[in-house]
């Protein structure tokens, strides 16, 4: 996620434009789609995939041009599961966390 947010805080110059949205009372699982617009260029599909929780609203996933993020990491921890099994995940999920977290604090 610290890759993604940090991608994300730099973008300037940006406009996000709201999809039409329907909810009902009742739902707890909704989709709300966005658009990024640069100045220059074409707009991004970005759509964020939110469940209601007792404490609110909460994002637990992001379709960038549809591809999910949630996606994309169920195959790359699948991934690495078949190589070292859930202890070898998390000790990669461990390392990557350290690294992003010490490369985070020299800026």
């Amino acid at each position: 996620m610290r890759t993604y947010s940090g991608a994300m805080s730099r973008v300037t110059d940006h406009q996000v434009k709201m999809r039409p949205f329907r909810a009902e009372p009742s739902d707890t699982d909704v989709i709300v789609r966005t658009q990024v617009a640069p100045s220059n260029g074409d707009a991004i599909e970005l759509d964020y995939r939110l469940e209601k929780t007792d404490a609110g609203w909460k994002i637990y996933d992001v379709t960038i041009l549809g591809v999910s993020l949630v996606e994309n990491f169920r195959n790359s921890f699948a991934s690495e599961i078949s190589q070292g099994g859930v202890d070898g995940l998390i000790k990669v999920l461990t390392e990557r966390n350290k690294q992003l977290a010490a490369s985070n604090g020299k800026s």
